[in-house]
């Protein structure tokens, strides 16, 4: 007989809508992370590491990076599928997430999306493969939730394009073989795709960060940095092409998120069942009890929400409203249960023997970056009135 228990781990068997083929995808990825990343990440964290290149090739054995993309060497699986890679990683970390969502949901997306068929042939196959590495240039130290006041900008100097900028809080920018840049120009906002050894271009790590240590981040200065005409993509001018790209990632971001929750709600169920005061297990404690139900339901919550927003994306029918909708409503969950968890693992919440104060930091900053809360709260406003009010 099959048993009507529900499972701790997966409440309301959500696993049980997945395809086959997506549940291969979580027991592959979910693999590589017990036996690959979760044994190294705490160190990676505390000496704000990432061993990337070797990762990148890791993840591109394993077909992760671009993985939703079609041709060129991408796995051209479901936005589900891809969107369950994203919970696994994020649930070993944040920053790992993240090295997969900068290199396939916008560097790799924009090339595929807006690039013309040099520019795909020439760097999607190699970013697939996890042999060229990929960022993307859009924030700047003075332009984070209103993008088009950038001040990079660039302009014509005979077939050429000479850029001129810097740009902020850039993901795999130390590392990067290629550049997405965007730039104002005499026609509005457009893309670049920029060599790393361009001359002109220089990126420095940003150190001293409190969270998302296990990532490499970057400023990049473009100092007249040349281009040769073919540089720029072909066709999207203004706000419409970044935009797009931030879409795609904030996906795998509401997807990921659920990871980050699931790992500090299990790290709190584990240690409240083992840890004992005044005679018996925390877990038997009804103030601890409420909290666990409480992590239960958001966890449970936030995976029902990534499930129906890739499934509406796999059909078409995604709004940019709706990764707005699940970008605010599962980083404030996650949030919310990391929190609660590291409370309830007492002192042994803020030693990185354990993964929830880990969680906890990340999450702030993801609760910031690809569109803050507040931008998203003002973009379900403007889906449920017709009116804009972000000025």
């Amino acid at each position: 007989m099959i048993s009507l228990t529900p499972d701790p781990h997966d409440f309301l068997d959500l696993d049980r809508e997945l395809s086959c083929e997506e549940r291969g995808i979580r027991d592959a990825v979910r693999d590589f992370a017990a036996d690959r990343l979760s044994p190294q990440v705490a160190d990676w964290y505390e000496t704000g590491s990432l061993p990337a290149r070797e990762l990148a090739k890791d993840f591109g054995v394993m077909g992760l990076l671009g993985m939703h993309l079609e041709g060129y060497g991408c796995a051209g699986t479901s936005a589900v599928a891809y969107g369950i890679a994203c919970r696994e990683l994020e649930a070993v970390d944040s920053g790992l997430r993240s090295f997969v969502s900068v290199q396939g949901s916008l560097a790799m997306y924009a090339i595929h999306r807006w690039g013309s068929e040099q520019q795909r042939q020439q760097w999607l196959p190699a970013m697939a493969a996890g042999e060229a590495i990929g960022c993307f240039g859009l924030t700047e130290p003075d332009a984070g939730s209103d993008p088009g006041s950038m001040r990079t900008h660039a302009v014509r100097d005979g077939s050429d394009w000479v850029l001129s900028g810097t740009k902020m809080w850039i993901t795999n920018g130390t590392v990067a073989d290629v550049a997405v840049v965007w730039a104002q120009t005499d026609h509005g906002i457009r893309g670049f795709v920029v060599p790393a050894g361009t001359p002109g271009f220089t990126a420095h790590e940003v150190k001293h960060k409190l969270s998302l240590r296990a990532s490499l981040t970057a400023e990049l200065v473009l100092d007249g940095v040349r281009l040769p005409a073919d540089a720029v993509f072909p066709e999207v001018r203004g706000l419409r092409g970044p935009l797009s790209c931030l879409n795609e990632a904030r996906y795998g971001i509401l997807c990921g998120v659920v990871g980050a929750a699931r790992s500090s709600y299990q790290a709190a169920l584990e240690y409240t069942l083992t840890r004992e005061q005044f005679g018996k297990p925390l877990a038997g404690f009804q103030l601890t009890q409420r909290k666990l139900a409480d992590l239960l339901i958001e966890v449970n919550r936030a995976g029902l929400v990534a499930l129906q927003i890739g499934r509406l994306k796999d059909a078409g029918r995604l709004h940019h409203h709706h990764v707005s909708f699940g970008k605010m409503a599962n980083v404030r969950a996650a949030l919310d249960v990391a929190r609660t968890a590291r409370a309830m693992l007492g002192a042994n919440g803020i030693s990185l023997e354990y993964p929830v104060m880990r969680h906890m930091a990340n999450l702030e900053t993801v609760l910031t970056y690809e569109g803050t809360e507040e931008m998203h709260a003002l973009s379900l406003g403007q889906a449920l009135t017709g009116l804009p009010a972000f000025r």
